[in-house]
């Protein structure tokens, strides 16, 4: 079996200074579709340096998003076929809010690997933090398939009882043909997002989104639809990713909101609202 869950949740630890600027962030927020329109103030925040707010999930970018999952993938007792992988969900945890330019330190590891018996999922644990202290934690869940059955631990079920009632809010964000081509520049190379042969291998029809770009118009929604376009109030912000979006496709995001969080779905319209995100949480002030 290419992964050896022992010898990679022992492993040791990856440590790595990383460093973003405010053009970082300017371009991580294009990629997730702020700016349109150019001269609306609530976009200015996003894209203009002199009044820039960083979205809580640019710390999956930050220092083009290093130390990552592609790397990541190469920890001792890890070896696959990145044809193989799939990113299964994302679990974030903001400390401060992010300025807008930082150096900091990235100690990457394997925090669990569990056995769902077709695949394995490896949990990819990133802590940052800088001079003043913890900035955020990341678990990127990482599903291998035809990697699981060896009687591992299968991990806990990220699966959630459905909200009740109707969402309190539902706004749809369009995803330009070329989302997966600009998102892609803040770090994220995996083929798979640009490349038509490669993805015709891994078994799409055509290259997908990036599943933590639709993430991050997730979050942007959230924040300007529910939280007055205020960065500072997400505490954390869970996701399991359900479904692919293809580039040029609507994205129908629905809110449940109570005061400390809300509760997400994510649908692809094109395709009869087929699920993208689930299980999803921001949890806020």
């Amino acid at each position: 079996m290419p992964i050896d869950a022992a010898k990679a949740v022992a492993a040791e630890p990856r440590t790595g200074e990383i460093t973003w600027n405010s053009k970082d962030v300017q371009l991580y927020h294009l990629g997730i579709g702020a700016g349109t329109p150019a001269t609306d103030p609530d976009e200015l925040r996003y894209t203009l340096e002199s009044r820039l707010h960083v979205l809580p999930s640019f710390a999956t970018v930050a220092g083009s998003g290093s130390p990552g999952v592609i790397s990541s993938l190469s920890m001792p007792g890890i070896e696959v076929d990145l044809a193989r992988v799939l990113h299964g969900g994302q679990t974030l945890t903001i400390h401060r809010p992010i300025p807008a330019e930082g150096t900091a330190t990235a100690t990457g590891r394997i925090a669990a690997v569990y056995d769902k018996g077709k695949a394995a999922v490896l949990v990819m644990r990133t802590e940052v933090a800088d001079a003043d202290g913890p900035l955020w934690t990341n678990d990127a869940q990482i599903f291998v398939r035809g990697e699981g059955g060896w009687g591992g631990d299968r991990g806990p079920s990220a699966r959630l009882e459905p909200p009740v009632g109707e969402p309190d809010r539902v706004v749809e964000r369009p995803v330009r043909e070329d989302q997966a081509l600009l998102y892609r520049l803040s770090g994220d190379w995996n083929p798979l997002h640009a490349d038509p042969e490669f993805a015709k291998v891994a078994g799409f029809e055509r290259p997908i989104l990036h599943g933590l770009c639709t993430y991050g118009m997730t979050l942007k929604a959230v924040v300007d639809t529910l939280l007055g376009g205020d960065v500072t109030r997400v505490r954390s912000y869970v996701t399991r990713f359900a479904g692919v979006v293809y580039p040029g496709e609507t994205l129908r995001i629905r809110m449940w909101h109570t005061p400390g969080s809300t509760r997400v779905a994510v649908s692809a319209v094109e395709r009869d609202d087929a699920s993208v995100l689930a299980d999803t949480i921001v949890e806020h002030t």
